[in-house]
């Protein structure tokens, strides 16, 4: 896979590798990392959410009305 990355990004990339010690290609690996695990994070979240208020619709009724 070939990225292609503006040049003031790829300058800011390059700052930050050698302030951590790492190359472009691990910081890049890092951030996919964290989109993905953001992203999935995210859908389990929703899922769960979407499954309380179907399955307990009526005990959150209840607690509204309290």
């Amino acid at each position: 896979m070939n990225v292609r990355i503006p040049e003031e990004l790829d300058r800011q990339l390059e700052a930050l590798a050698t302030a951590q010690h790492v190359s472009k290609h691990a910081l890049l690996l890092q951030g996919a990392t964290l989109i993905v695990d953001h992203y999935w994070r995210r859908t389990e979240i929703e899922s769960g959410l979407q499954f309380v208020l179907s399955h307990d619709a009526g005990l959150l009724q209840r607690l509204e009305d309290a």
